[in-house]
């Protein structure tokens, strides 16, 4: 393995590790002012992070407001309050030597506003700004009014080459690095096209190529980019690096620092992830933000399966092949479907999905009462902790604060499964909570690092990558 260089990135010389932002509270400060201290790029995430009483005691997220739009505003106060405790906490760690980024996602509810303020209160403790999830157009403006430097995530080249034109190209001095995220294998939300089969991941190398190619017309010879997504062992990644056709590449980590002694998760979950195996993360289509995304498949997963596969089309009126009648909720409202499908009706409700849920696509989910009474407890939980959310119809964008379309059971309450996966720690909450993870984290089991059960501090993980395995 040949050696690993510093890399010049926002203006710094740092090794090529870029810790991964992971939202609602599991990239900390602490995690990230330890990867910082340890030589590479620390990030926090800024979307619903942590925050703290005079005693240090964690604060839990609850919401006391009547409305949607109060409740809105809750969230925007917990989420600044937060980010700013752990750029703190990050900066007091690094002794302010280190380099720390804060990761927002652009369709998080408030985006602009939160990171807007965050960035107010906690001058000189942040360096860059780190933001996917969407088309970050006003992200340049944003980086330029602080004088920080900003970090946009892409999956294609196309992307990077839409939002130059549109906007970096103003704040050109400004942009430290462009974030390629393999749309295949990173955790969390996914950037796959329309036009990209979930089914069929492709060689990151002629994308990140092109990608570089884009960047070059615009001059952009030495920004680095950022290899995000499926990165484990360097070097396996040897030929990208000091390569002239890619240049400047740095790594990003997502998945392995939860496997650390500083990361935030619970025991519990830290356990689970050293018995995963090839298979147990895959792409999903259920989050409520309409992204793929990559999730550990246990019951919550399977539950949301289930709950798509119960789902049968419907009319109001006989029409077509949908002439067998079904009574619908307590009053057994009249609506139609195809005999064959009132046949599944029956089995279902035999098996105890006894309750419907209409969904914006004229369809009918059968599910539990329990369940029923869950989902539409959530529904009426909303705080708007997504720009637009098809689970509860949220929009911020719109005036009513309302997509206009009909809330959809066939998703769930992100927010809520998050806080939930991140602050209890028992096996229960976890099975049947939202589990982020990249697809390699099946590697912990495997990889000789962690034999016997053994948990890394940061300062280990880095100097281990460092070697190159």
């Amino acid at each position: 393995m040949q050696a690993i260089n510093a890399i010049r990135m926002g203006g710094f010389d740092v090794l090529p590790f870029v810790e991964g932002g992971k939202g609602v509270a599991i990239s900390n400060g602490v995690s990230a002012g330890h990867w910082a201290k340890a030589g590479g790029v620390g990030t926090f995430s800024a979307v619903n992070p942590d925050s703290y009483d005079e005693a240090g005691n964690f604060i839990p997220q609850v919401y006391h407001s009547r409305t949607r739009r109060e409740r809105h505003e809750e969230l925007i106060a917990y989420a600044i309050k937060g980010a700013v405790t752990q750029a703190k906490r990050a900066w007091d760690i690094t002794g302010g030597k280190g380099r720390i980024h804060a990761n927002i996602l652009w369709e998080m509810g408030g985006a602009e506003r939160i990171v807007d303020a965050v960035l107010e209160h906690a001058k000189g403790l942040i360096h860059g700004i780190t933001c996917g999830a969407g088309m970050p157009y006003r992200l340049s403006d944003i980086a330029t009014k602080f004088n920080v430097h900003y970090y946009p995530i892409i999956s294609s080249a196309r992307a990077f080459n839409a939002l130059w034109r549109r906007a970096y190209s103003k704040a050109a001095s400004l942009l430290g690095g462009v974030v390629y995220e393999d749309p295949w294998l990173a955790g969390g939300h996914n950037g796959l096209s329309n036009s990209e089969d979930p089914t069929k991941p492709e060689d990151p190398y002629p994308r990140v190529k092109a990608l570089r190619e884009q960047m070059r017309v615009y001059g952009l010879d030495e920004t680095p980019i950022i290899m995000a997504g499926g990165v484990w062992w360097l070097e396996e990644w040897e030929h990208w690096i000091d390569n002239p056709e890619l240049g400047p590449i740095a790594f990003q980590f997502g998945t392995r620092p939860l496997l650390t002694q500083e990361s935030p998760i619970g025991n519990i979950w830290k356990q689970r992830l050293l018995t995963l195996k090839e298979g147990d993360v895959f792409l999903n289509r259920f989050s409520p933000t309409g992204f793929y995304s990559s999730a550990v498949n246990n019951n919550f997963i399977q539950e949301l399966r289930g709950r798509s596969e119960r789902q049968i089309a419907y009319s109001t009126e006989p029409v077509g092949e949908h002439t067998a009648a079904y009574g619908v909720g307590p009053r057994k409202r009249m609506v139609y479907m195809a005999p064959a499908d009132l046949e599944r009706a029956n089995a279902w409700e035999a098996q105890g999905f006894t309750d419907t849920l209409r969904t914006p696509d004229n369809t009918l989910v059968f599910v539990t009462p329990d369940k029923a009474q869950e989902i539409v407890q959530d529904q009426a939980e909303c705080m708007g902790c997504l720009s637009t959310c098809r689970f509860s119809n949220w929009s911020q964008h719109e005036a009513d604060f309302s997509t206009g379309k009909r809330a959809d059971p066939r998703s769930f309450c992100i927010q809520k499964t998050l806080q939930t996966a991140a602050h209890d720690d028992r096996p229960e909450a976890l099975e049947n909570n939202l589990m982020f993870s990249g697809h390699n984290a099946y590697r912990f089991a495997k990889d000789p690092f962690y034999s016997n059960g053994f948990i890394p501090t940061v300062k280990q993980l880095v100097e281990r990558i460092a070697t190159g395995r």
